[in-house]
This record gives structure tokens, C-alpha cells and sequence, in this order.
């Protein structure tokens, strides 16, 4: 793939540094050359001193045929902008951009822009060190109000329809690993011992879950 990074900061440099020695094609653009410093010394991607939504800089960055384009620089309205020029100007597949405000970073999203928001993120990790416990965390979704928590199914829950963990519009089962193998719980489907479940849970309802599993 050939992809753009926009920002040398500590994310941008590292994320260019991992996609290179992946084999991946990147080009790192900065403003300030002295960003690139931050780059690992093996760093086989290429720099461009520019500012991220000029065209021209763009465009010599090889935007008319990136596959992705990653905005993250410290301001938001730079990663903004320079995120739609590369989605609605040059329709790149796969646009990414940091922004910390929540709720533009929602807006943005609903316009194909993949946004990923620090500052809920961040406090969401907070959140989850102090209420999760034993449970495990795959990922999350949106800017955090959904996440997928997985934990070994819990002796009580043994023989009970995977129904019974379960909230509308706060806790569902996505899946369960049963003797090494995934699959998808249907109505009738049943826990069995040894089963590892993972399960959709809304931020708001962690502790009732916890609660359900047997951990609080």
C-alpha cells in the first residue's frame, strides 16, 4: 500500500516507522523539518517538508494514487481539513484522522472520515482500569461508547442459553471460543464449560455486567 502520514509528531512518527518495515510505501509530511528527527533511524519510507493540505505538497507526496491517508498533527483543524482534501478531492479509500474534540470528531466520521478522538479515548482507558477487573478488552467503537470485553464464561452461567448475558441496547454476546474454535451464539445456543465469550458492552453498563459475570 502506499500511504501518507501528516504529522511527525510521536503518533505520526511511529505509525510511519511500524507501516515501513511492514513494506509498506509511506511518505511522512511535516512542517517543521526537525519533526523527522522523531523517525527510527531505519526509517526506509520518504519525508516532505510541506504544509498537509496543499495540493501541490500532496500531490508530490503521491495522493493521486495513495491507498491511505492518515492526519495527525496537533491541531485539529489542519487534520481536518487536510483529511477532507484527501477524501472528497482525491478520494482516497481510507482516510484516518486525529481530532480531539468528540463531537467534531463524530461530524467528520459521518462524512467517511475514519476519526479517532484522544481525549475520550483516553478517559474511557481510565474508566476501564478502575471498573474492568478481570475482564479483557478487544477493542472499542465510535469514540469509545461501545467495546468489546471478553472473560472466560463464569461457572453460574454453565448450561444457560448465552441469552441470559444479555441487556437490550446495553450488553450482547458477539461471540464465543469454544474448544478453539469461534462461533457466532444463536437462540437456543447454550454456555459450556470452557468457553470464552466476548461480549458488546455499552460504557454505561460495564459494572452490570461485571455484576452478571460474577465479578462484582
Amino acid at each position: 500500500m502506499h500511504i501518507i502520514v501528516v504529522g511527525c509528531g510521536r503518533v505520526g512518527a511511529y505509525a510511519a516507522g511500524a507501516l515501513a518495515r511492514e513494506g509498506h510505501s509511506v511518505v511522512i509530511i511535516d512542517r517543521e523539518p526537525k519533526a523527522f528527527r522523531r523517525l527510527p533511524k531505519t526509517f526506509a519510507g520518504t519525508t516532505l517538508c510541506g504544509i498537509a493540505y496543499d495540493r501541490e505538497v500532496l500531490e508530490k507526496a503521491g495522493i493521486t494514487h495513495a491507498d491511505a491517508f492518515v492526519s495527525v498533527t496537533n491541531g485539529d483543524n489542519t487534520n481536518i481539513v487536510s483529511a477532507r482534501v484527501a477524501k472528497e478531492v482525491y478520494r482516497v479509500p481510507i482516510v484516518i484522522s486525529r481530532i480531539y474534540d468528540p463531537q467534531r470528531a463524530e461530524i467528520y466520521r459521518r462524512f467517511g472520515v475514519m476519526t479517532f478522538a484522544p481525549t475520550v479515548w483516553g478517559g474511557g482507558k481510565v474508566i476501564e482500569m478502575i471498573t474492568s477487573g478481570q475482564l479483557g478488552r478487544d477493542c472499542v467503537f465510535g469514540n469509545g461508547e461501545v467495546e468489546m470485553l471478553s472473560a472466560a464464561a463464569p461457572a453460574h452461567l454453565i448450561g444457560k442459553p448465552t441469552s441470559s448475558l444479555g441487556s437490550p441496547g446495553e450488553i450482547a454476546v458477539g461471540a464465543i471460543i469454544r474448544m478453539g474454535k469461534a462461533m457466532i451464539p444463536v437462540s437456543g445456543t447454550r454456555f459450556e464449560e470452557g468457553d470464552h465469550v466476548h461480549v458488546l458492552v455499552h460504557q454505561t453498563a460495564v459494572e452490570k455486567f461485571q455484576k452478571m459475570m460474577g465479578l462484582k
